[in-house]
């Protein structure tokens, strides 16, 4: 008996269009789906970065230093960064530059936070 009002609330409180730190739980399976598959996205552009910049790193370096370069625009592809934020983040780059020097997982990491994918 004590069920049915638990059951109402919970329904009640589904279907409302009040705003709540958890959204509708009756959605919740379909919202677990779509970050699933963000995050196996994103951690395989991750990846992708993450060899390129291994591979390419004195590459990677020396078009930071100019400005940009082929390896630079070819990790900023991988990455799906999109074009207007390229050139602003290539200057903040270059701006702890001496961090991504001995640091490859620092520039993995500063690539992919503007990463588009």
């Amino acid at each position: 008996m004590r069920k049915t009002p638990i059951l109402s609330l919970l329904l009640g409180a589904a279907c409302s269009g009040e705003a709540n730190h958890l959204g509708n739980p009756l959605a919740l399976p379909l919202s677990g789906i779509a970050t699933g598959l963000g995050n196996a996205r994103y951690n395989q552009t991750r990846g992708q970065v993450e060899v390129f910049v291994k591979t390419n790193h004195p590459a990677l370096i020396a078009d930071l230093r100019a400005g940009g370069g082929e390896s630079l625009s070819a990790v900023y592809d991988i990455a799906a960064v999109p074009a207007l934020r390229r050139a602003p983040h290539t200057l903040q780059l270059q701006s702890d530059l001496q961090i991504y020097e001995g640091n490859l997982d620092a520039l993995v990491v500063a690539i992919m936070v503007v990463s588009g994918g």
